[in-house]
């Protein structure tokens, strides 16, 4: 009889257990989300050089030449800083978008347009319009921090004969062009190597693809190759990096606004 009672004891101790350690799918998908993103904590700072290529419905293609200078902020509630620049061609060259994300509030960012003169301010409510031509939206272009979404685990798959998990993160910030995104996060390197995105009408209208990763030790890893395709206008663009730099020394005037028109 004692032995059939601690046998019942154990057992409804395991249950307990099991039950009290339960993950939820909200709970599993942010600590999928969190992993990637923390893996990337402390790379300080960065330069990418890049190669844009805007594709129409036609076939026909126009290539830019970029630069990116990112600056990490160790504090995820505090976003990072970046700086685009185009060098080429003549129609872009000098153009500059300073952007600094936030977490739940309507990320910062600034554009200089050379033939003007000027430094414009980037509405909030035009974020989700389409950056210098590209599928990229302005939104897309600050650091995706990870306290801007909430995340739900949907399943393991095999993509492109990896194994991902699939992630559904919907937008906590204000005023974005997006109801939701489905990630699909890497199970080996634990990288986004896709993401769709679904725009307000909830239609899945674009989709971002991340492949050729480099390791640049430790935990950093960075995308040589991303094309962002979108499937309503059957336009894409791709960005293809030539190098990436990290901790070099970059200037905090260097992400003023004031700053834009000098660089």
């Amino acid at each position: 009889m004692r032995k059939l009672f601690s046998f019942i004891l154990m057992m409804g101790l395991l249950t307990f257990s099991l039950f009290v350690n339960a993950e939820t799918s909200q709970e599993k998908g942010f600590r999928i989300a969190a992993k990637s993103d923390r893996m990337d904590n402390g790379f300080g700072t960065s330069i990418a050089r890049l190669t844009m290529t805007l594709t129409n419905s036609a076939g026909d293609s126009t290539k830019r030449e970029l630069e990116i200078k990112t600056q990490e902020k160790p504090n995820e509630n505090v976003g990072d800083k970046s700086v685009t620049f185009f060098f080429t061609p003549p129609d872009v060259e000098g153009t500059a978008l300073l952007s600094h994300s936030k977490i739940l509030d309507s990320d910062d960012q600034w554009l200089y347009l050379p033939e003007l003169a000027r430094v414009k301010r980037i509405s909030s409510s035009n974020k989700s319009g389409p950056f210098v031509g590209s599928e990229f939206a302005f939104e897309d272009l600050t650091a995706a921090e990870l306290g801007k979404y909430s995340y739900e685990w949907l399943e393991e798959i095999t993509l492109d004969g990896l194994k991902v998990d699939k992630i559904k993160q919907i937008p906590l910030y204000k005023r974005s062009g997006y109801t939701y995104l489905i990630a699909y996060i890497d199970k080996d390197i634990n990288q986004y190597r896709k993401v769709e995105f679904f725009n307000r009408g909830g239609a899945h209208f674009k989709t971002l693809t991340l492949s050729e990763f480099k390791n640049y030790g430790g935990t950093i890893y960075r995308p040589m190759l991303q094309q962002m395709d979108n499937h309503l206008t059957g336009k894409s663009t791709m960005l293809l990096a030539e190098v990436y730099e990290f901790g070099v020394e970059l200037n905090e005037n260097e992400f003023k606004s004031s700053a834009l028109s000098q660089l």
